[in-house]
């Protein structure tokens, strides 16, 4: 099949290629010269606008844009939309808030343009493993591009679940589930870091992955990250958060529902930042894991 691809960043790249194994025909455009370079040596087309790359695409156009969410998302939509033509499809995979998703789509159906948002998790395990794909947007226009979803997806990990918008609710609270789950391990992991019997905590985050009721990707990742840094001492507790943790708890708010563990969770997060770092051995975790499965920056000692 045949899609434009618009954001060559550590996600993007690894989508693009993903897509190329399957035979997909690619046409990419991105800021950086070097990455347009790069996404050629396995086979897409890389151009140097957005005009370009419509101009080389088929109608029924489809683009995905994988770029940061807010300003740089919703410049790139609106520059697109000039270019394309009615029936053409616009598919969103970055972190977007819903809100924007439905604020898009109704300016878009106006122009008699389509768009599809894909919340996508999987980080830069992505490539190797596949994307969680949750789609949202019109039935129909999710069929036409389901042979995208299927290759970029690991099997039985694509779902179309709802109308416009519900693809990055659905993310947005898979997101917020990602901030407790983590938040439990690193405060786990912080009391067996102070225990008395001086425990092997790389040995242990392998014990648990084995027939244990918290066994999970994210405990494959500490283990990981404990197998190369026992005692985190090369990382400091400066830890990020990209905005869907926060989308989730106004959430929460806005609905009157009780949130504890995924708002005291976001606010940890908060908290790591006022000390520049200088905190707890779970905050240096949690900034581990961020690294482990997205490559997101950390702050090393």
């Amino acid at each position: 099949m045949e899609i434009g691809f618009v954001g060559l960043g550590k996600m993007g790249m690894n989508m693009v290629e993903r897509l190329r194994r399957d035979n997909h025909q690619i046409v990419a455009f991105d800021l950086d010269d070097a990455k347009l370079k790069e996404v050629s040596t396995f086979g897409a087309d890389g151009v140097n606008s957005l005009k370009d790359m419509v101009a080389r695409l088929a109608p029924p156009r489809g683009v995905w844009v994988m770029v940061p969410a807010g300003d740089p998302t919703d410049s790139t939509i609106n520059q697109l939309a000039e270019l394309l033509e009615p029936g053409d499809a616009i598919i969103d995979g970055g972190n977007t808030n819903f809100h924007d998703d439905l604020r898009r789509a109704a300016v878009l159906a106006g122009m008699k343009l389509h768009l599809v948002d894909a919340g996508t998790s999987g980080g830069i395990w992505g490539l190797k493993l596949g994307y969680c794909l949750m789609i949202g947007g019109e039935v129909d226009i999710f069929r036409r591009y389901e042979p995208i979803f299927k290759t970029l997806a690991p099997p039985g990990g694509y779902d179309h679940v709802g109308g416009h918008g519900a693809g990055h609710y659905v993310k947005m609270v898979h997101n917020g589930v990602e901030y407790g789950l983590m938040e439990a391990y690193a405060e786990g992991f912080e009391a067996m870091h102070k225990s008395e019997y001086k425990l092997d905590l790389p040995k242990i985050a392998n014990l648990w992955r084995q027939g244990s009721v918290v066994r999970s990707w994210l405990l494959e990742l500490t283990a990981n990250a404990l197998e190369k840094d026992p005692r985190l001492e090369q990382i400091r507790g400066y830890v990020e958060d990209s905005g869907e943790g926060r989308w989730a708890v106004q959430d929460a708010i806005d609905k009157n529902i009780s949130m504890p563990i995924i708002t005291m969770a976001l606010f940890t997060r908060f908290r790591s930042r006022v000390d520049k770092g200088e905190g707890t051995f779970g905050e240096r975790l949690l900034a581990a894991l961020r690294e482990e499965f997205g490559g997101h920056p950390v702050i090393k000692e």
